[in-house]
């Protein structure tokens, strides 16, 4: 699922050193809850905290390998960059870019849901 950058507000969500490597952090904004991890290069990627699977889930327990996670409740394998399951599974779950500015993280979410 793409989002129009061009429509996003980003919004502050903590200080880069609140986001420790591996592990996943819920982090709500409105009616947005996001799970946000770093890996083991320092990146950040925001998924929204929830499994593709029709089961539901949270994705913050997840376990970070690499630049995917995988979500021990369900079984699934998810890219961080894009929330998309891989193979044999199907499914995806919506990514959110993340931009640091002066040790500051933030997340960019659709500007029309934030007003």
């Amino acid at each position: 699922m793409e989002l129009n950058t061009l429509d996003l507000r980003y919004v502050e969500i903590g200080a880069l050193e609140q986001f420790k490597p591996f592990i996943g952090k819920e982090v709500r904004i409105g009616e947005y809850s996001l799970a946000v991890f770093r890996t083991s290069d320092g990146k950040l990627f925001a998924l929204e905290n929830r499994t593709p699977h029709k089961k539901g889930g949270p994705l913050t327990e997840a376990i970070v390998s690499g630049h995917t996670i995988y979500c021990p409740l369900r079984d699934l394998h998810i890219r961080l960059e894009d929330g998309k399951v891989l193979e044999p599974d199907t499914g995806e779950v919506q990514a959110y870019p993340v931009i640091i500015e002066n040790e500051t993280v933030k997340i960019g979410l659709p500007a029309i849901t934030l007003t």
